[in-house]
């Protein structure tokens, strides 16, 4: 049996995260989605990663992830892991956050 991985991208202050994970369901909270189980690449050889270091470093005590369903871009189901990412949100790529709604003040 093959077990499942996919591949979250989500909008951060501006940024485009791309994770891979083991699993992703609802979250209890209401309108989040739960990553969990988060997977980097092995730290076995001499070439590092530094963006993926980075991302290591920043989710290394995190159990999961409540991600708000309007940062989301996309979640893939994968055959493999690939390279945990940050990219400029802002650099021409052609993705766009969902509107929010617009509230009066």
């Amino acid at each position: 049996m093959s077990r499942k991985l996919y591949k979250v991208v989500f909008l951060n202050h501006g940024k485009v995260y791309e994770l891979y994970a083991k699993r992703v369901s609802s979250s209890d909270l209401w309108g989040f989605t739960c990553v969990s189980d988060l997977e980097f690449a092995p730290r076995d050889g001499m070439l590092v990663d530094p963006t993926e270091e980075k991302l290591r470093e920043e989710f290394a005590r995190t159990r999961s992830l409540h991600l708000p369903m309007q940062s989301i871009v996309r979640i893939e189901e994968v055959d493999e892991r690939g390279t945990a990412a940050i990219r400029d949100g802002a650099s021409g790529d052609k993705i766009i956050p969902m509107p929010l709604p617009h509230r009066s003040t």
